[in-house]
């Protein structure tokens, strides 16, 4: 159990639901003292740390005794525990599922909302939603998460995303949301458009989503990345074939949203992704789903199966259960073929260095906010991946993607947002989610009250 060593200020409750309430916050400058600091930048990890929080920002940062805090600062004795900063997502989709439901009418604020803050639950500190928000509500919602304070996620936004007609985003639930473009203009003038609308980044769709589609022409993509370019705006592209990935690359492509999947990605391929810069979201947990024919450990795993129940209804979980036990042994069997491909490629582009980030395709049927991020780091661990390398990826790496320039890392200058964990994930990536605190801007988050909020009554 954390132990509080001083007297709080006053409560401070924020009107955005029941779910939406920090603990009290410290009425000035805290010190954190105690715990082994696992900044998320691939330095050596702190033991026996100090750090000074202060207006929601670590001051300082060292160890214990070397930290100074200002007389009258409060002290939190985390002896014992492991911080590590709170992970940020570069690939999800709100609002879609409530209960057993997945489409467009649950697309409201309330929905979106429990999103947020069951992510939060898990650990999330920031979203980015991936081209499927039409109208104003994530552009709203965006507005209320800049703020300090709040205790759901933070929300970036792609707003629409951009294909060939009919080649935007899969579920029946996204139809219709995508702009459809066919020539280098329409193509300028759909980021015209969401530049006006201040979005974080522009999402694009390539393939041909499985032959329903034509793809993406190449001069229209091109004028895509050239235009949002112009207009300070990173792409991110949903990319299938490795064909497509290489010119996509060279095009000058900022993110690719998925790995490669008709085949390895190859040495060149891997070269030019690394000389280039492009960032890589390995995008694992949702297709190694579909390599089970019955329970995967990682579903009865105490600690990420009783955050799963935390956070959605047990007619979901029955759900998840049944779509693994009742599924052929043959489908289960290609679909580790189809996976092991994800795997090599991932193992590849971490050995020449590529900058990996975090991004699970979050919120798409049964695959939950938070859970699915976290079952993403193991992922990518089993991939070939070092924990610390995971760690980073989930964390700095995505906030330097994102140009979150003040999130990230347990560093001077960063938000205070942070994980009291009861082990180190650097032995065992899998103790990401032994979380016994969350902190956004230098408060402890009521995890009860979200779950309150987010869990809905048997």
């Amino acid at each position: 159990m954390l132990r509080r060593t001083i007297a709080l200020g006053f409560v401070t409750l924020l009107a955005m639901g029941p779910a939406a309430r920090l603990a009290a916050p410290q009425a000035g400058p805290v010190l954190f003292e105690g715990a082994l600091v696992v900044a998320g930048d691939l330095s050596a990890p702190i033991v026996n740390s100090a750090f000074l929080v202060e207006d929601g920002t670590i001051r300082r940062v060292g160890r214990r005794g070397e930290v100074q805090a200002p007389a009258g600062a409060g002290r939190v004795d985390l002896a014992g525990k492991v911080v590590m900063p709170a992970l940020i997502n570069a690939h999800g989709h709100p609002g879609f599922q409530r209960g057993l439901t997945f489409s467009r009418d649950n697309y409201t604020r309330d929905t979106y909302l429990d999103d947020l803050y069951r992510a939060a639950y898990f650990g999330v500190r920031v979203v980015l939603s991936q081209g499927i928000d039409a109208g104003d509500l994530a552009f709203e919602i965006r507005r209320d998460r800049q703020r300090a304070g709040a205790s759901a996620a933070r929300l970036l936004t792609a707003g629409r995303g951009i294909g060939a007609p009919n080649a935007g985003p899969g579920a029946a639930a996204f139809q219709g949301i995508a702009y459809e473009v066919t020539t280098p203009e329409t193509g300028r003038a759909a980021v015209r458009e969401l530049a006006a609308r201040n979005v974080d980044v522009v999402k694009i769709w390539v393939d041909d989503r499985g032959g329903r589609a034509v793809r993406l022409a190449p001069p229209v993509y091109r004028a895509i990345i050239d235009e949002s370019h112009r207009r300070g705006l990173k792409v991110n592209a949903h990319v299938f074939y490795h064909d497509d990935a290489v010119d996509l690359v060279e095009a000058g492509i900022d993110g690719l949203a998925h790995l490669v999947r008709d085949r390895e990605m190859d040495g060149p391929l891997v070269a030019s992704i690394v000389r280039r810069g492009v960032y890589v979201m390995p995008n694992l947990s949702g297709s190694e789903r579909g390599t089970h024919a019955g329970l995967p450990p990682w579903f009865e795993e105490p600690g990420l199966g009783a955050l799963l129940r935390d956070t959605v209804s047990a007619p979901v979980v029955a759900r998840m259960r049944a779509a693994f036990t009742s599924r052929e042994p043959a489908a289960a069997a290609a679909a580790r073929e189809r996976y092991a491909v994800l795997q090599r490629s991932l193992r590849r582009l971490s050995a020449a260095g590529a900058r990996i980030i975090l991004g699970s395709d979050t919120g798409l049927e049964d695959h939950v906010f938070g859970h699915a991020e976290q079952r993403e780091l193991e992922a990518m661990v089993d991939a070939g991946m070092t924990p610390a390398q995971v760690v980073a990826a989930a964390t700095s790496r995505t906030a330097e993607y994102l140009g979150l320039r003040d999130m990230g890392a347990i560093v001077p200058g960063r938000r205070a947002d942070f994980l009291v964990l009861g082990a180190n994930p650097l032995d065992d990536i899998r103790h990401t989610r032994r979380i016994e605190a969350v902190y956004f801007d230098g408060r402890r988050l009521d995890r009860s009250a979200i779950r309150a909020r987010v869990h809905p009554g048997e």
